[in-house]
C-alpha cells in the first residue's frame, strides 16, 4: 500500500473504504454483530483493476478488525480466499457452516 492508497471504516455505511488518492477505489462491505464482522461483500472499481488493490482493501479491513478485537466471519468469496491464502488470520476467524 502507498501513502496515496488508505483503507478508512466508515461505520456509517457499513463498510472499509479504499481510497487511491481522493477516489474511492474500492469496499468491503459488512455487518456488524456485537465483535464480529461479517464482510458480506468487496468490490473494486473497474478502473481500479488487476492493480492488486483487492488484496490492499482485504489486508486493511482485516487488519483493523483484529487490532480492535474484533471476529471476522468471511461470507464474501473474495475476503474467504485472502483468508485461505494468509493464515495468520487463522486465531481470530470464525468461518460461516456451509
Amino acid at each position: 500500500m502507498t501513502d496515496e492508497n488508505r483503507v478508512v471504516d466508515n461505520p456509517d455505511e457499513d463498510r472499509y473504504e479504499l481510497w487511491a488518492g481522493e477516489k474511492l477505489a474500492g469496499i468491503a462491505q459488512y455487518d456488524r454483530r456485537g465483535d464480529l464482522t461479517v464482510f458480506t461483500h468487496t468490490e473494486i472499481d473497474d478502473a481500479f483493476s488487476g492493480q492488486g488493490l483487492g488484496k490492499v482493501l482485504a489486508a486493511g479491513a482485516l487488519d483493523d478488525v483484529v487490532a480492535h478485537g474484533g471476529t471476522i466471519v468471511p461470507v464474501c468469496p473474495f475476503i474467504a480466499g485472502y483468508l485461505r491464502k494468509n493464515p495468520g488470520y487463522e486465531d481470530h476467524v470464525r468461518w460461516r457452516r456451509e
